[in-house]
């Protein structure tokens, strides 16, 4: 009986190695499906709060308000993961005027111009506006056509005004909006 007894505890001792044996070597895993849901996204702002802070054109003395007034470049990044177009245009038709003179004077946006100097946007560049200054309206005028899509696309742009002798002391404001659009 004891030999019986110590015959079968082998015999479930053995089965028992080999069938851990057969499941170590067959191995195993396990795989799972990822999916990343990306949405478009782009971002248009200025390099940093000095070019993106409000720009003044200040006329002191009568050679500025007979040749203009230039201010220094201001440099906008964009940030898109589609290729996308740029606009440009003013929030209203006139400048609005904040000064002693009543009436208060009526001047045109299209006394501001604003010119490109850089394309870091990989795009096209509007004739219009690209080494030269065009006037700014209240509406859409394009700048960039097809610029590329990246994380540091930029472009350099600069405002002049030359209101000539025609409008009484004052501040005049009006905001430039820029509006980049994915394609």
């Amino acid at each position: 009986m004891k030999k019986i007894a110590l015959f079968i505890a082998v015999n479930i001792l053995l089965i028992g190695s080999l069938y851990a044996q057969n499941q170590s070597n067959q191995g195993g895993g396990a795989s799972q499906s990822t999916n990343l849901q990306l949405s478009n996204a782009i971002d248009l702002s200025f390099y940093s709060s000095y070019y993106g802070g409000t720009q003044t054109l200040s006329f002191n003395n009568v050679n500025d308000f007979a040749n203009g007034v230039y201010t220094g470049y201001q440099i906008l990044i964009i940030k898109s993961n589609k290729d996308y177009n740029v606009t440009v245009k003013t929030n209203s038709a006139n400048f609005t005027y904040n000064g002693s003179t009543s009436p208060a004077p009526t001047m045109p946006v299209s006394v501001l111009k604003v010119g490109l100097f850089l394309n870091g946007t990989g795009g096209n560049a509007s004739s219009t506006f690209w080494a030269k200054y065009a006037s700014l309206s209240e509406n859409d005028q394009t700048l960039f056509t097809n610029g590329q899509n990246g994380n540091f696309r930029y472009f350099f742009a600069r405002y002049f005004a030359d209101p000539g002798f025609a409008y009484p002391a004052g501040t005049y404001t009006v905001d430039v909006v820029y509006t980049a659009t994915q394609q």
